[in-house]
């Protein structure tokens, strides 16, 4: 996790127009979209940790989304994956796929919705 938290500056970052208690709820609820087992809240600070198990495609991964204020009404988001092995080919939740599933999320609580426990399917 140490890698994870030095790898906050190359990590990757996106602007979202939601609030803050928004962004949480939402990166908690990709995480579990993900497949993430437990997260680690760091409420205060502005960040969480966790981790993907391991599959026959991938050793798994470990990750990273640090959520801040960015303007009126817009957060800040940042996520690093590192995988848990160097040499895996695949690393389960990319950040690309996070941020992709964190944009999903947004449009979903814009439209008045709830996010759903289940991944929704993903947008084309």
């Amino acid at each position: 996790m140490n890698d994870v938290i030095a790898g906050k500056a190359d990590g990757t970052v996106e602007v979202y127009p939601v609030t803050m208690d928004q962004a949480w709820e939402i990166a908690l609820a990709v995480f579990h979209w993900g497949g993430c087992e437990t997260i680690e809240e760091h409420r205060t600070e502005g960040y969480m940790l966790t981790s993907t198990g391991g599959s026959f495609v991938t050793s798994g991964s470990l990750m990273g989304a640090w959520i801040e204020p960015e303007g009126d009404s817009k957060v800040k988001v940042t996520v690093v994956s590192k995988r848990r092995v160097a040499a895996s080919i695949a690393s389960g939740l990319s950040e690309s796929s996070f941020q992709s599933r964190f944009a999903q999320a947004v449009d979903i609580i814009k439209s008045g919705a709830n996010l759903p426990l289940q991944p929704p399917a993903p947008v084309e």
